[in-house]
This record gives C-alpha cells, structure tokens and sequence, in this order.
C-alpha cells in the first residue's frame, strides 16, 4: 500500500480548472425523506466487529453493510434509483428513457429505478462484463447493450445514444456540462452515513472510504465533515490499477490515468467524477493505494468473519489490514476506533 498525505485538505476549491464545478451535497435530511418512501427501504446493519479489530490491531471495527441494499447488493441503490425517484416526484417519467454505462451496480440501480416509477432503461457494459450481470440487469427490465473493452467506451456509447435519442443520460460520474444528475445521484448516498451518523455513539477516530470515480467516498467525507467536523482521519482508497483521485490530488488539477485491468473491478475508474474530486480535496486527509493481493486479502478476510463481498467491497478493510508500514503516519493505533464501509455483496 502506498499513501499521499493531502496538501489541501480543509481548503476550498484548491485544485485548479473545478470552480464551476459544484461540491457534493450534504441535504441529507432530503435524501433520507425521499429515500424513505422508496420500494424496499429499510436501513443497513451497522455492527462492530471484535475479530477484525485483532487482525488489524485497532481497538474498535465498524462495518456499515451494504450488502443488501433494497435488495439490489449493494449501495448503489441508493444513487441513481433516488435520481428517478426525484424525476417522479416532479412528473410522471412513464415516457422516459435512462440510459447508462455500468461496470457493475449502478446499472442495476438505473434499472430498479425505471421499473418502480414505470421507466425504461438502457445500460451499456463493456465486454468485459459477465453475462450473469447482464442477466441480472434484464431481469430488472433492463435493455442490455455491449459496446467497446473498457467502461469508458460503454461510457461514450452511452453517451451519443443519449443524444442521438432524445434519452436522459444518468451517470454516476460528471465532469464539465454534466453535473446536476450526478450532484442528485450521490446525494442519494448521503442515506447510508445519515445512519451511520444517527447509531454511532461517537465519531470514528478513522474512515476508510473505497473510490472508483469517487462518488460514495465523496458524499460520505462531505457529510462526515458536518457531522464531525476535523475528529476522523479520513482515508480514500483505489486500486493501484486506477489510482485517478491520488494522481488528481497529487498534480493538483484533474488527471486521467492509465494502466492495467483490476480484479477491483467496480473500482477500476481512470478518471474522477469532478464533484467528488473536488470534495474530497477538501475532505479527506489521506489517498491510499493497494495492489490486486491486498484487495483479495481484504475480502478473504472479511469471507473469514462471514462478511462475503468483493475485493472491491472489502477495499477499505484491505487498506486497514495493509496499513502496517503507514500506521503512525496515518496515526492508527491500538486504541483507534475505525469505520468501514461493506459496499457490495459478493458476484
């Protein structure tokens, strides 16, 4: 594992080429209402977990599992199924399209969230994709389309076929000119650490926080801050396969990186939604790094205590237990008290 400290936490729109990028949302109390009214709400368990705090040799362990999210696997059925929900709240969407890419969940959220208000969706996957999660996506009602070897070209597939068809494209990065949906879909994700907030008994010493494009980490550090303020030592974890936050941070302006596929799959992003960079610029303390052994040592781990996921849902918790070398940088200790976020089930 590898660790930039970041040089601009707490300052405001610090990196250069984002001021008219927005910062994420913090409205939780809206998220929550919205969220609450949907098919299947119900909140996630969040437990401690003694077995996990002795391997990683720290005194506390939080798990928020989000597993089972509303029955889709993980905690994307909060985001772009809340965007939908939002549409409909406004007007009937029956006559709508949403279309997507997906490497993964937030197809399957796109999907839920046009069959609950009557919708269509449309997902783009790249090759690489299994069938099994086609399946999955066409058992929501989703139409299903193959295009291109990476999720960037589903990503521009998706992309002209909004345009070429009068769809709403409903992503979950953004970047510049395609920021409002994107601004709504991860004030969605606000409902899980609104839990975590309401049944934790005090604030975490530490917050580890996976990042693909950077949407969960950088609604879940925007809210922790209001929450609690400076307390927690907030962590943002990649794969070293797609390190595109860390190497943002690090040249101080948005970057796209390169390099090899990643087991971490649904956290093999080259580049950053923008509204989350620039959060997490102001958030988060740490950018770590962990190669594709750790990330399958996380999951084993998390396997092991009967918290099957992925080495992208167990990233966080690779990190911990990889923080061995960083430990008094990161300023862990025996008595620290860490949260964790089970993002997604296993495949």
């Amino acid at each position: 594992m590898e660790i930039l400290k970041n040089p601009f936490r707490g300052q405001t729109d610090a990196l250069a080429g984002l001021a008219d990028i927005p910062y994420p949302s913090e409205d939780a109390a809206t998220a929550v209402q919205l969220t609450d009214k949907r098919p299947h709400a119900a909140v996630t368990p969040l437990m401690t977990q003694d077995s996990l705090a002795d391997s990683c040799e720290v005194g506390t362990v939080w798990i928020k599992d989000e597993r089972n999210r509303m029955g889709l696997g993980s905690f994307k059925a909060l985001g772009a199924a809340y965007v939908i929900a939002h549409d409909a709240a406004k007007g009937d969407v029956s006559d709508v399209t949403y279309v997507t890419a997906s490497a993964g969940n937030h197809g399957m959220s796109v999907a839920a969230g046009a069959a609950d208000y009557g919708a269509k969706a449309v997902v783009y996957i790249a090759e690489t994709v299994p069938e099994a999660f086609a399946e999955r996506l066409r058992s929501k009602g989703a139409e299903v389309v193959r295009e291109g070897a990476v999720y960037e070209d589903s990503m521009a597939a998706a992309g002209k076929a909004a345009e070429d068809n009068g769809w709403k494209l409903l992503s979950d990065s953004s970047w510049p000119g395609y920021t409002e949906r994107p601004h709504r879909l991860m004030e969605g994700y606000l409902v899980l650490m609104q839990e975590v907030i309401d049944e934790m008994p005090r604030a975490p010493n530490h917050i580890f926080l996976q990042a693909g494009v950077g949407g969960l980490a950088g609604a879940a550090a925007a809210l922790a801050r209001k929450a609690w303020g400076d307390e927690p030592i907030i962590t943002v974890v990649e794969p070293e396969a797609a390190p595109c936050l860390k190497e943002s941070i690090a040249a101080g302006e948005m970057v796209t990186t390169s390099g090899p596929v990643s087991s971490m799959g649904r956290l093999d992003c080259k580049e950053a939604s923008l509204i989350a960079l620039k959060g997490l610029a102001r958030d988060a303390d740490f950018f770590a790094t962990i190669g594709e052994a750790e990330g399958f040592a996380g999951d084993e781990l998390a396997a092991g205590v009967g918290l099957k996921s992925t080495p992208s849902g167990a990233a966080g918790l690779a990190a911990l237990m990889s923080s061995a070398a960083h430990r008094e940088a990161l300023g862990l200790d025996e008595h620290s008290s860490v949260l964790l976020i089970l993002s997604e089930g296993p495949e």
